[in-house]
């Protein structure tokens, strides 16, 4: 009787299991199979095997930076001047008795007159006497130079005209955020050639590590971002400065996910286990990455089975083969599969370069799924056992509290109940 319940309970157990399949157990994450297959309910990816072709394309196609997002390479030109510009005029003639010059200033050291310096109004003009108004606002120096010239020509004697821009107020960059001394200056008007390491240089430095330091630059509406060292590792990325530009220095970790069957898992001392892990350097590449989330778990993960979830560009996704019919916005949701059991798959790690945010995922080996069965089978049974010794305990249990199951013993070994 007991073998046969034993038998029941295993039938319907084997029944539940194959009614809900390996969704019975509790698991880390998708299995190798199901990401394998390509296709998801919820999101289409991309599924591309880690290959020598496959890291050349990524490392051409790395993110640009700055120098992908304002792909102007060329320093500022003369810089023009603009409303609330301080602006210094001085008026040279050949000889005393001309325009601005008495007869008598020919003692004098030179003949010139320095006119009171002006504000450029609102309408963007200075007033010059004799000349009257002269637009100044979004013009050279010399361009002002110029029209003063030839208005004044005719009554002054041979005149020259020196216009120099006396106080700044327009033309500034802004330095703030993360920096010693957040600052705002004047690009010089001609020949400096600062580009955005000097701009943070002039602002102190930054007041953090570089590998945990950003740079966002805006230029014209639009931004961009680089980490620090890249400006200092990527002279692509340190371009020049322009009048207007708005850089923001700020402090922030890069980071990746591991989940799955990571050497981490369980682990008390370490605080890992299956969560975000900080790079602690500007870069890092994907066997690094492996090895701080503890590598693979020994006796639980699948070494060829090892994959790393990013969002790719849609050109770079075409050109590692992906099938573009399923994808429409301008990024892909990619996988990339390596795996450990070819050793040459840690060569290809080395070469591959995490990003911000990627997320690494370790599947389990196939025999996990088999051990956790036989494990669930064993307790069930055992379970079923001892439910099927208790149940044929109770009759005995019964006569027990009810008073007929003690008696008399005799020496011939007879039991009388006791009434």
């Amino acid at each position: 009787m007991m073998g046969l319940r034993c038998g029941l309970i295993s039938l319907f157990t084997l029944a539940l299991l194959g009614a809900g399949g390996c969704s019975f157990f509790p698991v880390s994450g998708p299995t190798s199979a199901d990401i394998e297959s390509g296709t998801s309910p919820t999101v289409p990816y991309a599924l591309i095997k880690l290959t020598p072709e496959t890291i050349d394309i990524l490392a051409a196609h790395e993110p640009k930076g700055l120098a992908g997002a304002f792909t102007d390479r060329r320093p500022s030109a003369n810089i023009t001047f603009g409303i609330g510009d301080v602006v210094s005029v001085s008026v040279f003639e050949a000889s005393a008795g001309g325009l601005f010059l008495p007869a008598e200033a020919g003692v004098r050291a030179g003949n010139f007159v320095d006119l009171p310096q002006q504000i450029i109004d609102n309408n963007g003009n200075i007033t010059i006497p004799f000349a009257g108004l002269i637009k100044a606002a979004g013009r050279t120096n010399v361009q002002i130079q110029n029209e003063i010239i030839e208005k004044i020509k005719n009554r002054a004697i041979e005149p020259q005209v020196i216009v120099s821009l006396s106080q700044q107020r327009t033309s500034l960059i802004s330095v703030v955020g993360s920096v010693n001394t957040p600052l705002r200056f004047a690009v010089p008007a001609s020949g400096a050639g600062d580009r955005i390491l000097d701009a943070i240089t002039r602002a102190g430095g930054i007041n953090g590590p570089g590998y945990a330091s950003w740079v966002m630059l805006e230029r014209g509406g639009r931004r961009a971002t680089v980490p620090f060292e890249n400006l200092v590792m990527n002279a692509r990325n340190n371009i020049y400065i322009l009048p207007g530009d708005r850089i923001y220095v700020y402090q922030e970790q890069q980071k990746f996910l591991a989940f799955g069957a990571t050497g981490n898992v369980g682990s008390t001392t370490s605080g890992l286990g299956q969560t975000q892990i900080p790079f602690d350097a500007w870069r890092i590449n994907l066997a690094e990455a492996v090895a701080k989330a503890g590598g693979l778990a020994d006796f639980q993960a699948d070494p060829g089975a090892v994959f790393l979830y990013r969002q790719e560009p849609r050109e770079v996704a075409q050109l590692l083969g992906a099938d573009m019919r399923q994808f429409d916005g301008p990024l892909v949701p990619t996988i990339f599969q390596v795996s450990f059991r070819d050793p040459g798959g840690y060569f290809l790690a080395t070469r591959l370069q995490m990003r911000n945010d990627d997320i690494i995922f370790m599947a389990n080996a196939h025999s996990v799924d088999t051990i956790k069965f036989l494990t669930f089978v064993n307790l069930v049974t055992t379970t079923a056992v001892g439910t099927a010794s208790a149940i044929q305990s109770v009759p005995t249990t019964s006569q027990i509290v009810h008073g007929h199951a003690f008696g008399t013993v005799f020496g011939n070994g007879v039991t009388i109940p006791t009434p």
